[in-house]
Formats: structure tokens, C-alpha cells, sequence
């Protein structure tokens, strides 16, 4: 399998479909679109590059690492949690809930996140840093969405279990994902490869999806699992 970084001239999120566009359509685009090719070149790129046959892949900064280094684990990881995020949207939308378009927004924020990652400060020059910096802002907007489903949303006084409709339980899964991203990002940041703020934004989706898996359940009026010892 072809193993690639793709770099944030490269990035880009898939344009979503009609549907997407008609109900959001007064709201700004979330992702610019970005081309592989690069400006004035048509060709098609392949999707296999063999560079990868070896067992090593790139970072963006042109390090050659083993593909089990923690980098690769970490953006496989964060790659993951965009693919269940993916899965839990479209469950979403087929209820109709509509806060999807923070899903979207979410998702492409997950590309930059993986830019930072795939950009060891060891080996960056200052136009890599410059160009994958990692900022506060993503954080805020989770805070802001958090709080608002948090004034809807009935008071927490039991311990949750994965449940309340396919949404609901897709968002817990994403949420456990999540978790895992944050864990393999950590000694990351700690060793001072990668932005702070990029731990900080995991450790603050976790508490998104959970709220949001929530808020899908109230929404379509599903009981949410309680846990109670077994007896």
C-alpha cells in the first residue's frame, strides 16, 4: 500500500454533497478547496507512489521514518477518529440534527491537526512551522458548541453507556477514538515535536463528541443507557 504525507498545500476536504450545500448554504465554506495537482499541471496523480513498500514513510519535514514510529502512529490514529466522525455524521444526518456542519468543520480541522503532527519541530524549518501552526481558535469553537448543547441538555448525574440511537452510539465511538488520538499525541507535544494546542483540541473533542452523542439521543427522544452494577 502507497504510504504519503500529504502536505497543506495538498489538503483538502471532499466537497459534500447537494445536500450539504442546500442546507448550509447562507454559511461560509468550512475547508478551501485545495488541489494534488500542483497550479497548471492537469495531470491525474496515481494513488500508489511504491514509496512505502519498504516500511518507511515521510513526514512532511522529508524525514524517512519506520512506519511504526510514534508520528505514523498518531496520525493513523487521528485519521481514524476523522473516518468514525465520518460514519457518525451520516448517521446524523439521517435524523436530521443540525449540527452537522460542526462534524464537517471537525473533520477538516482533524487535516490540520495531522499537518502539525507530521511536522516534527526536530527537523522543520521555519516555513514548515509556519505553514502547519496549529492555533487556539478550534478549541474555542468546541467550548462555545459544548455550551450550547449543555443548556438543552438534562443534568449529568449517572454514568452514560454507548447508546441512545445509531448517532448517539457513533459519537461514543468516535469519542473513545478520540481518546486514543489524544493518548498517542501526548508524549508528542511533551517532547516538544508538536504543538501544545494540538493536545489541548483532542482532549477538548473528547468532551464534544460526548456531549453532542448526548444531545443526538435527547434530540430524537432515546433513552440513554444507564449503568447500574450487575447483580
Amino acid at each position: 500500500m502507497a504510504s504519503f504525507i500529504m502536505t497543506p498545500a495538498h489538503l483538502r476536504c471532499v466537497v459534500r454533497t447537494a445536500r450539504l450545500v442546500s442546507e448550509h448554504r447562507n454559511r461560509s465554506a468550512l475547508c478551501s478547496y485545495r488541489s494534488y495537482a500542483t497550479e497548471g499541471d492537469s495531470r491525474v496523480p496515481k494513488i500508489y507512489t511504491k514509496t512505502g513498500d519498504k516500511g518507511f514513510s515521510s513526514t512532511f519535514t522529508g524525514e524517512r521514518r519506520p512506519k511504526e514510529d510514534h508520528i505514523f502512529e498518531a496520525l493513523g490514529n487521528t485519521d481514524e477518529l476523522s473516518s468514525a466522525i465520518g460514519l457518525a455524521r451520516e448517521f446524523c444526518l439521517d435524523k436530521g440534527h443540525t449540527f452537522t456542519y460542526q462534524l464537517d468543520k471537525i473533520q477538516c480541522i482533524l487535516q490540520d491537526v495531522g499537518s502539525n503532527i507530521a511536522t516534527p519541530r526536530s527537523s522543520a524549518r521555519e516555513s514548515h512551522i509556519k505553514r502547519t501552526k496549529f492555533t487556539a481558535q478550534p478549541i474555542a469553537d468546541l467550548e462555545t458548541w459544548i455550551d450550547t448543547f449543555t443548556e438543552e441538555l438534562p443534568p449529568l448525574t449517572n454514568f452514560i453507556l454507548p447508546s441512545g440511537g445509531k448517532g448517539s452510539a457513533a459519537l461514543h465511538l468516535a469519542r473513545t477514538v478520540c481518546r486514543r488520538a489524544e493518548r498517542s499525541v501526548a508524549p508528542i507535544v511533551r517532547s516538544g515535536e508538536a504543538d501544545p494546542d494540538v493536545a489541548k483540541y483532542l482532549n477538548r473533542l473528547s468532551d464534544y463528541l460526548f456531549t453532542a452523542a448526548r444531545y443526538a439521543a435527547m434530540k430524537e427522544g432515546n433513552e440513554e443507557k444507564i449503568y447500574t452494577r450487575p447483580e
